[in-house]
C-alpha cells in the first residue's frame, strides 16, 4: 500500500480518473457512487461465488451501478431489501419479492419502480440477510471502503445487525470499475463495512485483510441531529434492552 490519503483525497482521485479514463456514465462520478462502464459484465461475475448462490435474501444499495445486481437477483427468485434515502421514514426498507411482483420485477429493480411497487417495511421485518452488495467509490485488497460520504450503507448495516439480521459472517461484497481499485491504506473506522469480495468486470477479487467487523451501530459516531433524521435510530436507542 502506497501512503495514507484521506477519504476524501482518494475519493477526487478516483471520481477525477473515472471522468479522464471515460469510466463512468452519465451523469459523472463526481458526488456520488459512480455508474461505470462495464457494471453489467460486474455484477455477471457475482454468479460465480458460492455465497451468491446459496442466497436466498440479499441486501443490495439502490446506487445505479448495482441496478444490474438488482435485476439479476431478482430473476434469480431471490428477495431484495433497498434502503429508503437516507433511512427518513420508520419503515426504512423496502422488500422486494419476486414470488409477489411476477412480471413487475425488472421494473421494480429501479429506484422509482421499487418506490412504487415494493413494500416498505421496518429494520425488525426484514428477514436474514444471506448477502449484502454495496456500491463504493473506492477499495482496496484488504477490503476497506470509501463511500460517497453520507455514511448510509455503514448505518444500514449497524441497523440491521442491531436487529440480528446480519452476523459477523454475512458476506459483504461490491462492483466497480477497476480505476475504482486503489493501492491506498483507507481508514477503516468501528462502524465501517469490511468487503469480502469485489466484483470488476474483469472478474472477481477475494479480500483478505483480516479487518474487523462492525458490531453494530457505534452511538459515540452518531449526533443528535442524525438520530433525530433517522426515525428506526430513535426507536433503537428507547427500546427496553437499551434503557
Amino acid at each position: 500500500m502506497s501512503e495514507p490519503l484521506s477519504k476524501q483525497e482518494i475519493r477526487e482521485r478516483v471520481w477525477r480518473a473515472l471522468e479522464i479514463h471515460g469510466g463512468a456514465r452519465f451523469p459523472g462520478a463526481k458526488g456520488r457512487i459512480p455508474d461505470f462502464t462495464g457494471a453489467e459484465r460486474a455484477a455477471l461475475h457475482l454468479r460465480d461465488l458460492p455465497e451468491w448462490k446459496r442466497a436466498r435474501v440479499v441486501k443490495i444499495d439502490p446506487d445505479g451501478p448495482q441496478l444490474s445486481v438488482r435485476r439479476m437477483a431478482l430473476r434469480e427468485g431471490k428477495v431484495v431489501y433497498m434502503a429508503v434515502p437516507r433511512l427518513r421514514a420508520s419503515a426504512c426498507f423496502i422488500e422486494l419479492d419476486p414470488a409477489r411482483l411476477g412480471a413487475n420485477s425488472r421494473r421494480a429493480a429501479g429506484i422509482k419502480g421499487a418506490a412504487a411497487l415494493g413494500r416498505a417495511v421496518t429494520p425488525a421485518a426484514v428477514r436474514p440477510i444471506d448477502l449484502i452488495v454495496c456500491g463504493s467509490v473506492a477499495v482496496n485488497g484488504r477490503g476497506a471502503r470509501v463511500g460517497k460520504g453520507g455514511g448510509d450503507s455503514d448505518l444500514e448495516y449497524g441497523l440491521l445487525r442491531e436487529h440480528g439480521l446480519v452476523t459477523a459472517r454475512t458476506p459483504v461484497v461490491t462492483t466497480v470499475h477497476p480505476l475504482q481499485l486503489v493501492p491506498h491504506e483507507i481508514e477503516m473506522r468501528p462502524h465501517d463495512i469490511v468487503l469480502d469480495w469485489i466484483a470488476t468486470p474483469e472478474g472477481l477479487l477475494h479480500c483478505g485483510g483480516g479487518l474487523t467487523r462492525p458490531r453494530g451501530l457505534y452511538w459515540e459516531y452518531l449526533d443528535d441531529s442524525k438520530t433525530a433524521a433517522v426515525p428506526a435510530l430513535a426507536e433503537v436507542q428507547s427500546a427496553p434492552h437499551r434503557s
